[in-house]
């Protein structure tokens, strides 16, 4: 029985070093300029769907530190001014599509009977800045752990779908930097695949993507609290906290040091180098969540009113962009 118990224990250590040694490798490569983010991600999904991922327990909050670090550091390559223009071009935008969103998600929800909570989360994702807004907003409204990891789920499977239909779409339309930046600074929920995306398609449009999704993320701070009216718990007596980006303001402050602080361009460069290397091992920690088990826990429901909101926002932004703008 003893031998038994050794042996089951030797294989499971065996297999736990396996696991460390090939999720090891796989960030390593990460590193090197040969791997681009929507490769990483899949390679995400791949390694923890054949090999399983041994720091799961840590992946959120990895995924968390090091895309706000990769943010920053990609402020270290904007300008200022061109940054303060595209935000002015992008808050109207950014206004219209955040309410229209938020309103056609509950409609949605109702008309697909999805949960109410789920629902509500999923709209808040779709609408702000993915991920971090289903953080923010989940204790607002006290959901379970079922609940917001549906709608992660949700979130994060059409983010990996975007950070490779949009340059592709982009392209076909002939869409300028400045109108892919806008668009995917708009219609792609999570802050680390609208990065990827304007990244692959371009300098400018990495830039007025990244300004234009940062403002959108700051409007977490009045969604969190008309949230809070709306489920009738009002803030200050809910007993949770709103969950304030405060990494924007590091990030404006990498923007002002770059454009104002001419010494600054030494070491700019490097910093943004690894930004995007940073960026690349979130995409791969991001992939990396997203298992069978996550996959068929979404539900059908949760997943059409996802794709449904999706492409309501995808379609109703570029439209505007395109004829409005």
């Amino acid at each position: 029985m003893k031998t038994k118990q050794h042996t089951a224990t030797h294989l499971f250590e065996v297999n736990l070093y396996i696991q460390q040694a090939v999720f090891a490798l796989a960030i390593i490569l990460c590193m090197f300029s040969v791997i681009s983010p929507a490769i990483a991600l899949l390679l995400g999904v791949l390694i923890v769907n054949v090999f399983g991922n041994p720091f799961i327990a840590f992946n959120h909050k990895a995924i968390m530190y090091l895309l706000q670090f990769s943010v920053v550091g990609l402020g270290f390559g904007m300008n200022a001014a061109s940054a303060i223009s595209a935000g002015k071009e992008g808050f109207l935008l950014t206004i219209f599509s955040i309410f229209s969103t938020l309103i056609f998600g509950t409609l949605l929800g109702k008309w697909l009977k999805t949960d109410k909570k789920t629902s509500h989360l999923i709209s808040c994702g779709t609408a702000i800045c993915g991920g971090s807004a289903i953080a923010a907003i989940s204790p607002v409204i006290k959901s379970n752990e079922n609940q917001t990891s549906i709608a992660l789920g949700v979130i994060f499977i059409l983010n990996s779908i975007a950070l490779f239909a949009f340059p592709f779409i982009g392209h076909q339309l002939d869409l300028s930097q400045k109108e892919f930046g806008l668009w995917c600074a708009i219609a792609i929920h999570d802050t680390s695949s609208v990065v990827g995306a304007a990244n692959k398609y371009g300098a400018e449009a990495l830039q007025i993507a990244t300004t234009v999704k940062l403002a959108r993320a700051l409007w977490i701070i009045p969604i969190s609290i008309l949230t809070a009216l709306i489920f009738n718990k009002k803030s200050q007596n809910s007993g949770t906290k709103i969950k304030i980006p405060y990494f924007i303001g590091l990030f404006v402050l990498a923007m002002l040091f770059n454009t104002y602080v001419p010494a600054t361009a030494i070491v700019a460069p490097h910093i943004v180098g690894i930004a995007k290397i940073g960026l690349t091992i979130t995409l791969f920690l991001i992939g990396a969540t997203l298992n069978i088990n996550t996959l068929k826990s979404v539900g059908v429901k949760p997943l059409f009113q996802g794709i449904f909101l999706w492409i309501f926002i995808a379609a109703l932004s570029l439209i505007s962009i395109l004829y409005l703008n």
